[in-house]
């Protein structure tokens, strides 16, 4: 055990060794783009990304809405009263939620 301890400190004692050592620990912990904030911002652009993807289906949902929306006044006023709540004159609306 002794004499393994005193082969590495032989090692690290090399001025080039322990040079690299210390650029080592400085960039994997202490750096500003350390490990940590590396993993942190990956997690990040990963989210944007799932983010951008739900937008864009949503669009296209939308977009497909919208083509089927025009010149339909049926479908026009299904749409109005199923997501805005409207409602006719004579006619009262009960809205339940889960």
């Amino acid at each position: 055990m002794k004499k393994t301890l005193l082969a590495i400190w032989r090692i690290v004692k090399n001025k080039y060794v322990a040079a690299t050592l210390v650029f080592l620990l400085f960039y994997v912990f202490l750096g500003e783009n350390n490990i940590r904030v590396t993993h942190k911002l990956k997690r990040e652009v990963s989210q944007l990304k799932e983010e951008a993807q739900n937008i864009s289906e949503g669009i296209k949902q939308d977009s497909i809405a919208a083509v089927s929306l025009i010149g339909d006044p049926e479908a026009i006023e299904t749409y109005g009263r199923e997501n805005y709540y409207m409602k006719r004159q004579n006619e009262d609306i009960f809205i339940v939620k889960e």
